[in-house]
């Protein structure tokens, strides 16, 4: 079983930057795909990017490109989030996700542990 602990949510400004992490317990995930999803309020989970097992494959949703990057380091069992120029439409609940299997998806229904989520709000 893996456990999976989300962090680094916070309140910030338009522009700003913020750094997730989702640390993992239980086993080693460094076999397995990651990602990470968003839920803003009233709005279905949608997906935010993905990070295959040796990290060779990332896949970021189209309209994030270019400000959110994902990352991974296997020896700390950990995946990361960065995300730069934050809008306040960036507001929502992130979830971290992790699949048994090590190739990447954008599909919700793939991936079997999640994390509880690390509020994100960003104001005007």
């Amino acid at each position: 079983q893996v456990q999976l602990l989300d962090s680094g949510g916070g309140l910030v400004q338009a522009g700003d930057s913020l750094r997730l992490s989702c640390a993992a317990s239980g086993r080693a995930v460094s076999s397995y795909a990651m990602a990470w999803f968003r839920q803003a309020p009233g709005e279905q989970r949608e997906f935010v990017a993905s990070i295959s097992w040796s990290s060779s494959i990332t896949y970021v949703a189209d309209p994030l490109k270019g400000r959110f990057t994902i990352s991974r380091d296997n020896a700390k069992n950990t995946v990361y989030l960065q995300m730069n120029s934050l809008k306040p439409e960036d507001t929502a609940v992130y979830y971290c996700a992790a699949r048994r299997a090590p190739w990447v998806t954008g599909d919700r229904d793939e991936y079997d542990y999640w994390g509880p989520g690390t509020q994100v709000t960003v104001s005007s």
